[in-house]
């Protein structure tokens, strides 16, 4: 341990001196901002969601502060789990040769935490947008399926290249593809070798440069090869490459100038994408979508169109009509979308069709296995094919946005819908951000009312968030101000959906997360006739249940119930707060001695709370919060038992 210690510090002084003279760059430069300040107090706390919010918003996770401390450090160091695990996801430097990582685990505070930063994949952390390079790469020799659009024709190779990816990396190439789209044969000079193209195209497509630029049985020189890039470079407009060239030798500057035309290439196909596939998009009216023709040899070189409906607003199931014998067809009447006055019978949906690009789209292997096989979007025709996708034109966008530049930014309000169609495109990393995005940004807080608009809570008025009932006019002298009314939580997302989701899916971090939140709500939940069908939904995905057998999702919200409550241990003295039930459980009154009620220093009951006393869930008043937690802990509990006996289920 002490020479791994010792070899670590050595190290550590080397890299700081290299950072110093500027041969290499800093990968945790110090960050004295706001927003960083404030990350780095909510890695403190374990707050999700702020945490998420401010890495959505571009923070620098691998930063540090005055006292060296990254967000990795300070999160491992607190003990907050999940966050060490969403920092890991996105992006966070966990080399094991790292001064950092070695410190993370050195300072974390359960072995559950050191476990994971142990076993994570940090070629990964290091370098998130290793995937899509790779990809990339990939294409240079890819044959199935077939994605390139023209050939580059030297005097002894030939190569199947794909104008995007040309035209985003070279503006050479923008500016020839742009006045001649259809072009799809290219003949290279003769002047320059063939080995000398080679090179820079493994440089545009982002693959890693030879060592020896020339072969054993080349006929050319390697000055030659290297005029020969040289002309390349200033033809091309291509900046970079001669660094690149130059830290061949360097293991550590080639990896850091490798990582930094990655990050250059993604900005340069990202600005690419915006300007063809989303300037381009089509809307249209969904009666209307299939008769757009799109020429097969097109200005920005689409190869198909990819096509994502949006119902009507305020349509659903009941305006719909439905033929009577249960096929989706309208027949009769009912197929009829005009009446004969000429005007449209209810509210047409829209269309929004992109035009995009195979090489990127077969990152899906759903869209690779289409294009790889027989069917008709495989096969080339005058006009670009349409391919209908079972989403929002809203939730497209940020698959394609993923697909084209590995991009993962997904709003909380296209979560659900993105985990979905992430599923079916079989594209993991993209389901697994959605799920990042419910279970961080979802968590809301646990102490506040909650407003669903499914179902309100039924006890409790509806003013927006943060904001208090006004007193009632009287005309008489105002009384003294009423305690606060508690701040009412807008529910961000549906929690019913999202349990049902995960178990359609299989997301285990959403049934965890479901569990939690619902048992952090519980007192708003408990009651509804839904919450009662979703614990009768868990028990019946029990094949061959047996009356001993545990229902897994009551299992996992009594556990977050004793979590919330302090009570995950046995023998912490909730058997002697709550001896002989005199908290008033069952709403009798106790006569102003039990422990549910507040007395003064003259044994006189105290109503409302006057003095200092914290109302129940009964509606009783106890002297603190760890007396209310009890209480309301065994309330819960109870209704949880009433609940089962009313489902004859026996948990």
């Amino acid at each position: 341990m002490a020479i791994r210690k010792f070899e670590l510090e050595a190290k550590l002084k080397d890299d700081n001196k290299l950072i110093r003279t500027g041969v290499i760059r800093n990968d945790h430069p110090l960050d004295s901002s706001p927003e960083f300040l404030d990350f780095l107090q909510a890695c403190r706390r374990g707050d999700l969601k702020t945490c998420q919010e401010l890495i959505s918003a571009g923070v620098n996770i691998n930063a540090k502060d005055n006292y060296d401390y990254t967000p990795l450090v300070v999160a491992s160091l607190c003990g907050h789990y999940e966050l060490v695990q969403l920092l890991l996801e996105s992006g966070a430097l966990a080399d094991p040769d790292s001064f950092e990582r070695e410190r993370a685990v050195y300072n974390a505070l359960n072995n559950k935490i050191r476990n994971l930063l142990l076993s994570y994949d940090y070629s990964k952390s290091a370098d998130p947008l290793q995937p899509w390079s790779s990809h990339v790469t990939s294409l240079l020799v890819r044959d199935n399926p077939s994605t390139s659009d023209i050939t580059l024709s030297a005097p002894t190779e030939d190569f199947r290249l794909h104008k995007f990816i040309l035209s985003a990396r070279s503006p050479y190439f923008m500016r020839k593809f742009a006045d001649a789209p259809e072009t799809v044969t290219w003949k290279l000079p003769h002047a320059i070798p063939v080995e000398a193209f080679r090179v820079v195209l493994r440089y545009l497509y982002l693959g890693d440069l030879p060592r020896d630029f020339v072969g054993p049985g080349s006929v050319v020189s390697e000055e030659e090869v290297f005029r020969g890039v040289d002309k390349l470079c200033k033809q091309l407009e291509v900046e970079k490459l001669w660094e690149a060239v130059l830290s061949i030798n360097d293991r550590r500057l080639a990896r850091q100038r490798q990582q930094d035309e990655v990050q250059r290439a993604q900005d340069q196909v990202d600005g690419f994408f915006h300007g063809t596939v989303l300037k381009h998009k089509v809307e249209v009216d969904t009666r209307r979508a299939g008769d757009v023709k799109w020429p097969r040899h097109n200005a920005i070189f689409a190869d198909c169109l990819l096509r994502a409906d949006d119902q009507p607003e305020g349509e659903d199931e009941r305006n719909t009509e439905t033929p009577s014998d249960g096929t989706a067809i309208p027949i009769g009447p009912a197929g009829e979308t005009t009446p004969k006055n000429g005007t449209s019978s209810k509210p047409s949906g829209r269309s929004v069709l992109f035009p995009v690009h195979k090489p990127f789209l077969i990152r899906s292997p759903y869209f690779e296995t289409m294009f790889s096989s027989d069917f008709l979007e495989a096969h080339e025709a005058d006009h670009l094919h349409v391919i209908k996708v079972d989403c929002t034109p809203a939730v497209l966008e940020i698959i394609l946005r993923f697909l084209y530049t590995e991009k993962t930014d997904c709003p909380l309000e296209h979560a659900l819908d993105l985990l979905y169609a992430a599923d079916m495109l079989l594209l993991e990393k993209l389901k697994t951000k959605a799920a990042v995005t419910i279970s961080t940004l979802g968590s809301g807080t646990s102490n506040a009312l909650v407003d669903r608009t499914h179902n309100s809570h039924p006890d409790m008025p509806t003013p927006t968030p943060n904001e208090q009932l006004p007193p009632p006019s009287t005309g008489e002298a105002s009384p003294a101000p009423a305690p606060a009314t508690p701040a009412v939580e807008i529910e961000p997302i549906n929690v019913y959906d999202v349990i049902r989701a995960a178990w359609d899916l299989k997301v285990q971090r959403l049934e965890e997360f479901a569990a939690r939140y619902l048992a952090g709500r519980l007192e708003d939940y408990i009651d509804e006739a839904e919450f009662a069908d979703l614990i009768r939904e868990s028990a019946d995905r029990i094949q061959a249940r047996q009356e001993t057998d545990t229902i897994e999702l009551l299992d996992d919200i009594r556990y977050y119930l004793s979590e919330r409550f302090r009570f995950r241990f046995e023998g912490d003295g909730l058997e002697e707060m709550l001896d002989d039930g005199s908290d008033g459980f069952d709403g009798g009154d106790d006569g102003g001695e039990g422990k549910g009620v507040a007395v003064d220093a003259e044994g006189v009951e105290v109503s409302g709370g006057q003095a200092g006393g914290v109302k129940t869930l009964n509606g009783k008043v106890v002297e603190d919060e760890f007396a209310s937690d009890a209480v309301n802990y065994q309330i819960l509990q109870e209704k949880i038992d009433r609940m089962l006996e009313e489902l004859k289920l026996d948990a």
